[in-house]
Order: structure tokens, then sequence, then C-alpha cells
């Protein structure tokens, strides 16, 4: 299954590009380069700090006539600092205007947390944070709601979200979210959350489904593995004569979810998206079960300080 299909009929392809920690002077390469090999699903967000230099690539493409609007399904996310009420519509205005685009495919809330809507950097003390009791995430959704009905984002969900924070939210909202993205590769499966949202319909897409090795330095560990030299996946690699990072996508696929593999390198940008002619046999795919560790390389402890109501068990589990 190659494509995720919404209530409306409308379709996502399952392997779609990923912005994170795409630079400035790279992004707008590798999302010209992408398209151009096929890729019709780019995921971004506000707080990359590139959504103007994206813009300029799909205006690009665009006029080129390289591709259609209608062909391209375009991701973004609130951040956390525009959580109040007043502060979605204006946030997403302005996502729009970046990527020179008059709405999105899908919208999604970027994580469970709300910030000082002043706060310019990642948050350094307790007071950079707003409580979900002063501002609840109904108030956030609400508002996405809103900005949905004006037809400026076709679909809306959430990313970060536990089973927990997902039936909460669907027992206040009126537009039910749709998907929710989160970390998810073998050592990190998930699967009591793949199964609720499978029975509640709700898509999941996979973030750092190769390990994100690049990821910033506060987020690695002395002990972290090295997806992409795990054995295991090396084994099921070599066997089938791909890449571990197209092991790693193919089986994101096969489980039913969409992945956003991030490259700027033109050559890896086209193999992760032929990951999808990589066929996985039932014994590779149990194999690979067998690695699940619950290991989250994004272990949300940036939003965790004395001080503050946030903890990684409400975060994770509540």
């Amino acid at each position: 299954m190659n494509q995720l299909t919404f209530n409306n009929g409308d379709t996502l392809a399952a392997i779609g590009l990923g912005t994170w920690k795409s630079a400035p002077g790279e992004v707008h390469r590798a999302v010209t380069e992408a398209v151009q090999a096929g890729y019709r699903h780019i995921d971004c967000a506000a707080i990359y700090g590139n959504e103007p230099e994206i813009g300029q690539a799909l205006r690009g493409l665009l006029e080129q006539g390289i591709v259609k609007r209608e062909e391209l399904w375009i991701t973004s996310k609130l951040w956390n600092t525009a959580h109040r009420k007043e502060d979605v519509l204006p946030t997403l205005k302005k996502t729009l205007h970046d990527l020179q685009l008059d709405y999105l495919d899908l919208y999604l809330m970027h994580w469970p947390i709300a910030l000082r809507p002043d706060l310019t950097t990642f948050p350094e003390e307790a007071e950079d944070f707003v409580s979900l009791d002063e501002v609840p995430l109904i108030e956030t959704w609400r508002a996405m709601e809103a900005a949905a009905e004006q037809g400026l984002a076709k679909h809306l969900g959430v990313s970060n979200f536990s089973v927990k924070k997902l039936q909460a939210l669907q027992e206040q909202a009126t537009r039910a979210p749709e998907m929710n993205q989160v970390e998810m590769h073998p050592l990190l499966q998930q699967n009591d959350l793949l199964t609720f949202c499978q029975q509640q319909n709700i898509h999941l897409t996979a973030y750092s489904p190769l390990g994100s090795g690049d990821r910033p330095e506060r987020l690695k560990k002395q002990d972290d593995v090295n997806l992409l030299e795990e054995p295991t996946i090396r084994r099921i690699a070599d066997k089938h004569g791909c890449s571990t990072a197209q092991v790693l996508i193919r089986w994101a696929v096969a489980r039913g979810t969409a992945v956003i593999p991030k490259s700027v390198n033109p050559e890896r940008i086209r193999q992760n998206l032929a990951a999808a002619q990589v066929k996985l046999a039932e014994q590779d795919m149990q194999q690979i079960a067998k690695l699940d560790r619950h290991r989250r390389y994004v272990d949300g402890s940036t939003w965790v300080m004395e001080g503050n109501s946030y903890t990684l068990a409400n975060l994770w589990d509540e």
C-alpha cells in the first residue's frame, strides 16, 4: 500500500520528503529534486525555519509546469507558541505566505505543549511554558477547525500525541484528527498506538524513520544506536540488494503508515522513494518486530523542566 486514503477520498503518497534539519541553501534544491524525482508529499513545519525557501521551490515547480498544485500534498505544523485561539489563524496564514500557497493539504498541532507566545527560542526556564490548564488543547484544536472551515487546510491532525491525548481530543472535537505524526522506527514501533489509530481511522506518519543521526546535539545520548547499521536491518538489506534506509522506509509503508525520510542528497532522495519497490517477506517483518526497544531518539526531554507542569509521563502516556 503506497498511499493512504482519507474519508473524503483524498490520497496521500506514503513516502514523503521530510524537511526537518534541511539547511538554508539546501532545502530549495532538495524539494526541487524530490518533486522532479516523483515525490508528491512534502512535510514542513514553521519551526524548521525553512518554509520561505521551500515556498520558493514550490513556486518554481508550479510555474514551470513540472507539477500541478492539486498533485502535491503539503503538510505543515502549528508551533507551540501559537496555541491560543487568537494566534492560530495568523500563524497558519504566515505559513501559507511563506510556502506561497493558498491552502495546506494537512495542518498538524506540532506538540501537545504550549509555550509563551513571545518566545523566539526553545524554552530555557519554566516560565517559558504555559500550562494546558490555561490553554487547553481543545482551544487550539477548535481554532484549527475554524481555519479549516475557511478552506485554509483540507485536513487536520496532530503530532506527538499519545492514545490518551487522542481520545481526549476526539471526545471534544467537531472534526476528529485525521493524522498523528510520531517518531516511529524498528526501535520504537508504537504498536499500541498503531492499533488504536487503525481502529479509529486515524492515519500515522513516521518521523525520524532512519534514526535521525543528524538531529541536534541536545537530543543525542552516549548510548545511541545507529539504526542504519543495526545488524538485523543490515542482513535484510543485503538479502534484498538494497540499502538499510530502504528497508526502514519499506517497513513503515508495509505497516500502513506514511513515512518522511529527510535528505538533501539527490541520489539518496531517489533511493528513498525507490524503497516502495522493495518487497519485504513476512519473515523479514517478523525479524524486525523483535527489535522493538521503546527507544526514542526525540524523547521529549526538551519540554521537562523543574517548575513547569509537563513530565515525560504525561507527554507520552496520558
